[in-house]
């Protein structure tokens, strides 16, 4: 597997197109600005930019981690990736409304033609922006998974082994906060930013998680090192 680890396929060229697709969908604005001011409520609108990159930027570095670990391109792994990307694409949208409307509302950043929304749809757009969130990393959990079922085939190192155990637990997480945040939308719609909130949890369960995969990497080199130090001795 190592040497695969340096090619990249048609499935993954295809794939980092879209996403650079997705991100240019993620622009301010393709125009340039005609008057000072209209430059202006770009550059404060960078601010959001910058928040929507990182989070296709995470997406992809997921996809990327996936595809350099496992070079899986079998008829399952190519349908759950077009799905995944068909759902990025469609993602875009509620995440650049969402954010940018959000930057507006508590920074005042993106000038007057910045989406807004009110109390009475944002319960709405949660739901929507969540859904999204569930069936990104949703996808990638069953494609840790089918990963994960043809292991031996793959011929993956115990390290890339730890890597998608607790990868798809890590995508588990993202998930299930997705879900959650969804019920509490639908429960509570005069609260929309209850829903929201609700995201902060990934922050200590990412930790925990990364903390605990950590500690399988650890024991991993440790049990390799005293299987070479006996095979020394």
């Amino acid at each position: 597997m190592a040497g695969r680890r340096h090619e990249v396929s048609r499935l993954e060229g295809f794939s980092d197109t879209v996403f650079g697709f997705a991100l240019t969908l993620l622009v301010v604005s393709l125009e340039v600005p005609s008057t000072f001011d209209a430059l202006w409520d770009q550059i404060e609108g960078f601010l959001g930019f910058a928040l929507m990159f990182a989070m296709v930027g995470w997406i992809w570095y997921e996809h990327n981690w996936f595809f350099r670990r496992t070079g899986m391109q079998d008829a399952w792994t190519v349908t759950l990736n077009c799905v995944l990307l068909f759902v990025v694409l469609f993602y875009v949208y509620p995440l650049k409304f969402l954010t940018s409307s959000l930057m507006y509302e508590f920074f005042g950043m993106g000038g007057a033609d910045s989406p807004r929304f009110n109390a009475a749809d944002g319960w709405a757009l949660m739901v929507l922006y969540s859904g999204g969130v569930v069936c990104i990393f949703g996808t990638f959990l069953m494609l840790y998974r089918h990963a994960r079922r043809r292991q031996p085939p793959l011929e993956l190192s115990p390290a890339d082994e730890i890597g998608l155990r607790f990868g798809a637990r890590s995508h588990l997480i993202t998930m299930s906060v997705g879900v959650l945040s969804i019920v509490v939308a639908l429960a509570l719609p005069t609260l929309p930013a209850m829903a929201g909130m609700l995201y902060w949890l990934m922050g200590p369960l990412h930790a925990w998680n990364g903390y605990q995969a950590g500690k399988a990497q650890e024991a991993l080199k440790v049990s390799a090192a005293s299987t070479d130090a006996a095979g020394h001795a």
